[in-house]
């Protein structure tokens, strides 16, 4: 498929700072609107639901500073003391809960990834499936707005990652983020080719546009690959991650492609999702054989991390489209506010 031509995209801004959902990310929010130390129990994040609203858009905010930012925040408050506290109490809550859902979960790749490598015969439980078969284009404007506040940024979360491998897991892990990043053409950017689905989908395309229509689900997904990429520690979970999404990435976005030319999305939303089937199905031999393969070699004491880091992707993952189609079932939008 011809890629479809598209105009040059307005130049990259910070968005603007949402209204907060509770204590902590109010605190958050009021602390980066006046540039002073956020102000709130100390014991708030440690009682705060780990997948609710507050603390989930509280991580997220913390962990932006680290990507774009926000319009009239300082960017030295990327390495403010007392933003960095709050964050590290709040991801150890979110960290926690994960490792409680996952206390029996798989302890080595070989059990993490051999139900990925299968694909189910029963898909309907499958959001992608649904979207192919009986999606409606509001329903896909819907899961594209979502998306948008991961791919909008894609693949940045992983390069986090590299400086952290060495010999062929670092080789691998560059050779595929090489094709994320348009493989030195603009215009092939992933999340450029996100922004022009968008505009076939009659969507706001400006990076963070819809972080007050997100819902937990939603920032629990891309929380995790922050928590992951940021930290030296989690390298293992990152790979993991990574893993995850390139394994299971192909069959899913040939759905997804099928869903678009189904309901007359545009040219631009159909290839978006028709490039990842190629491309992905190719990375995740790379993957699989170079990145885990040669972290594995070179750091066999990782391996656990791997396989957490998969397992907490599918968890979270499964949580998303869970709350997408409990949403559609009833008949209502999946977003906190209905897209006009």
């Amino acid at each position: 498929m011809p890629l479809p031509v598209r105009a040059p995209a307005a130049p990259a801004t910070a968005p603007r700072l949402p209204a907060g959902r509770g204590e902590l990310s109010d605190a958050v929010v009021e602390a980066l609107r006046t540039d002073g130390p956020p102000r709130c129990d100390p014991e708030s994040a440690a009682r705060a639901d780990p997948w609710g609203e507050d603390l989930q858009l509280a991580l997220y905010l913390l962990y932006e500073l680290h990507y774009r930012g926000f319009d009239g925040v300082d960017d030295a408050r990327e390495w403010d003391p007392d933003l960095l506290r709050l964050r590290r109490e709040t991801e150890a809550r979110f960290l926690d809960a994960l490792r409680e859902e996952l206390s029996d979960g798989p302890r080595t790749v070989e059990d993490a990834f051999a139900p990925l490598l299968v694909e189910p015969v029963d898909l309907s439980d499958s959001l992608s499936r649904r979207l192919e078969t009986d999606g409606e284009l509001w329903q896909l404007r819907e899961y594209a707005a979502l998306r948008s506040l991961y791919h909008l940024k894609e693949a940045d979360p992983h390069v986090w990652v590299v400086p952290r491998l060495t010999g062929e897991a670092k080789a691998s892990m560059v050779a595929i983020e090489y094709d994320e990043f348009g493989a030195g053409r603009a215009e092939r950017v992933h999340a450029r080719l996100f922004a022009d689905l968008m505009d076939d989908l009659g969507l706001d395309h400006s990076y963070g546009h819809y972080l007050e229509h997100a819902p937990a689900p939603l920032l629990a997904t891309v929380n995790l690959m922050s928590l992951f990429g940021l930290h030296r520690a989690r390298r293992g979970a990152l790979v993991g991650h990574f893993a995850c999404v390139e394994i299971t990435s192909s069959p899913g976005s040939r759905r997804l492609a099928r869903a678009m030319r189904r309901c007359g999305a545009g040219a631009a939303a159909e290839h978006f999702y028709a490039e990842h089937v190629e491309a992905d199905a190719v990375h995740e031999q790379v993957v699989r054989h170079g990145v885990v393969g040669g972290l594995l070699a070179e750091e066999p004491g990782l391996e656990p991390d791997i396989a957490f880091g998969s397992a907490a992707t599918v968890l979270l993952e499964d949580r998303l489209a869970d709350h997408i189609r409990d949403a559609w079932d009833r008949g209502q939008s999946a977003l906190r506010h209905p897209l006009e």
